[in-house]
């Protein structure tokens, strides 16, 4: 993926997401997951890998998020909640109503939690309203406006000598500033398709956000103000070219626009109340952005006699950014100044080709092998240090390439499902993150970003289940046994750069970090799961599943690792309907075994790395009920 390895620790870089048609990811290609209510989503659709063809700048992969939506010709009403360990409650109310021609769903949802370490409380509201409309037999439109108010609480990393001793106290650094994360955040949309025939169609989106943003950390507060808008609209076509002979393609347009303001501050204590958190001192920077990012796109497949299909694409991109210094007349408004107010940079022309061969074998089973490209250019947050004010330039676009071949199948009826899948992608000019310390060495200011090199990641993936029981008669009615494995094989390659450190004088000097034929950093060679799901006569349903991840380095020189950790979870309920009715009664337990085990492992971020997971057994449980009317 794009950000593993030495890259992005936060922000999901690399990665576009997608909510009801709507990007989440905003226009300079960074993700912000704060403010999705993630209990009000359906179904999740996941790209992987560099998948630039159809999504621009995703050289990560994306995901396609989509939110339950109100049943066609029903009316009803439901009530949820959940609670939990550490004080955790999740309650969430819906109200559905469904005509012949359109429905309405309203979605409000509010969540708290304790949080089990000090200083990581959360609180969180999200409302949603959905709405689908068939205006005649060619015409459709989708409604989509949500709201969330997002606020988390941070304690800092953990060094690893914490981490080791099970002292999740935090870091002073961090507390002290009142670390946080607050997100608010308004998102609209709306889609029209439009059937011109049996063979063409048209799907556009409009859409646009605003969102106030501030957070704190070791190094200060930052305040961020963005607004993003823009359109994605999609042709999708069809023709019959002979006998067996079908030609089928997407050709479209995506189209985003972001205007931010972001504003860093220092942080000293309060001399009003020397017991209480840090506040703001001193302005440090004072940026006004403006990016904007254009993708095209057509991809075609072409249906062939024999089950054969060959897919064929090609997407391109452009970024351009624009950022501008508010503070500038300040500190450079004199003669013979170099550092200019405005600086503006502008990456076109990302072309990312695809092509695919699929093959279907006695319609049980196929094989195939891909190819696919992506780009992942350089974004504002990695030229502004918002924490000092200065420009981080010469950075240059990443480049991923994608090699895989698999297979995937049913047997036995339909009972047995399977997809073994090998790949070798390759990134090119990788983004690597610099770390500044604070003069104690006790907690990290702020990163920045330089291209680093190369890496080889290989890897096999390999997912199993099958229908033990799918339509007993007698008391199960269904048991489902699973598992899924995944080997990742990542090295550098010719992964040299610059740093600054300091020398025997305690000046500052240049070195040269070479992590070349190494394994990449913040990657487990092995992750396993495995799992059975049931259910019963009486509506009695249960799953149980165990989670493990191997050591893994998370220092790119490789000599620091983790300790590996495997997670037991189970749940077990009842589903009983009442004429109009329904009841889900549930309880469960996460971490059975209290395994010691980490959220999150900074990478190359010594001394603090770790965010851990609670070392407990945690209970939940929650009723949801529904009435039909």
């Amino acid at each position: 993926m794009g950000p593993r390895g030495v890259s992005s620790n936060f922000d999901g870089q690399g990665v576009k997401v997608y909510l009801n048609g709507i990007p989440i990811t905003d226009a300079e290609g960074i993700t912000v997951m704060d403010d999705i209510d993630f209990g009000s989503v359906a179904t999740a659709e996941v790209l992987k890998g560099p998948v630039g063809t159809l999504y621009g700048l995703a050289i990560a992969g994306v995901v396609n998020l989509e939110t339950e939506r109100a049943p066609r010709e029903e009316t009803s009403v439901g009530q949820e909640v959940l609670a939990g360990s550490y004080g955790l409650l999740r309650t969430t109310t819906r109200l559905s109503l469904g005509g012949k021609n359109s429905s309405v769903l309203v979605n409000y949802g509010h969540q708290e939690f304790g949080g089990f370490m000090p200083h990581t409380r959360s609180r969180k509201d999200f409302a949603n309203l959905l709405g689908d409309f068939r205006l005649n037999d060619k015409q459709t439109v989708t409604t989509y406006f949500g709201y969330a108010d997002s606020y988390d609480q941070r304690n800092g990393e953990l060094t690893v000598e914490q981490y080791a001793t099970l002292d999740y106290s935090g870091n002073p650094r961090y507390i002290q500033n009142n670390a946080h994360s607050a997100v608010r955040t308004f998102r609209a949309g709306i889609g029209h398709q439009y059937r011109f025939g049996g063979r063409l169609s048209n799907s556009t989106t409009l859409f646009g956000s605003s969102q106030n943003i501030d957070n704190s950390s070791a190094g200060g507060w930052t305040d961020k103000v963005p607004e993003n808008y823009g359109l994605r609209s999609v042709f999708a076509s069809r023709f019959a070219l002979g006998r067996q002979v079908d030609l089928a393609g997407l050709t479209g347009i995506e189209v985003q626009k972001m205007n931010a303001q972001t504003i860093g501050y220092g942080m000293g204590p309060d001399s009003t109340n020397l017991a209480g958190y840090n506040v703001i001192t001193s302005l440090r920077s004072d940026q006004a952005t403006t990016n904007s990012t254009v993708s095209y796109f057509t991809q075609w497949t072409l249906e062939l006699p024999r089950q054969i299909s060959v897919t064929a694409g090609v997407g391109v991109s452009n970024l351009h950014l624009r950022l501008e210094d508010r503070l500038w007349g300040l500190s450079n408004n004199h003669p013979g100044n170099t550092r200019l107010p405005v600086y503006e940079k502008k990456d076109d022309n990302l072309v990312s080709p695809s092509v695919a061969i699929n093959k279907t074998l006695n319609r049980v089973a196929s094989v195939y092998a891909a190819y696919s490209t992506a780009y992942k250019a350089p974004v504002s947050g990695n030229i502004l240090i918002s924490t000092t004010g200065e420009l981080n330039t010469g950075l240059t676009p990443e480049r991923g390439v994608q090699l895989e071949v698999g297979t995937k199948g049913n047997f036995l009826n339909d009972r047995l499902a399977y997809t073994v899948a090998v790949f070798q992608t390759t990134f090119r000019d990788k983004f690597t993150a610099i770390t500044v310390q604070n003069p104690e060495n006790t907690a990290t200011l702020y990163s920045y970003v330089v291209n680093g090199g190369r890496l080889n990641n290989r890897g096999l993936e390999v997912a199993a289940s099958y229908e033990a029981v799918g339509s007993g008669t007698g008391f199960l009615t269904r048991l489902r046994p699973f598992a899924n494995f995944t080997y990742s094989d990542f090295t550098y390659e010719d992964y040299r750069f610059e740093s600054v450190g300091r020398n025997a004088a305690g000046g500052d000097s240049t070195r040269v970090q070479d992590y070349s034929g190494k394994a990449v950093a913040g990657v487990a060679p092995v992750v396993f799961n495995a799992g059975v799901d049931w259910t019963t006569k009486i509506g009695l349903y249960g799953n149980a599943y165990y989670n493990y991840r191997s050591r893994m380095p998370f220092t790119s020189d490789g000599v620091n690792k983790t300790d590996p950790y495997g997670l037991l979870n189970a749940k077990i309920g009842i589903r009983r309907h009442f004429h109009h009715l329904e009841l889900d009664l549930y309880a469960g337990g996460y971490n059975l075994t209290g395994a010691q085990y980490y959220q999150m492992v900074f990478v190359n971020q010594l001394p603090d790395a770790y965010i851990p997971g609670p070392d407990a057994l945690n209970f939940f449980g929650g009723i949801n009920l529904k009435y039909t009317l």
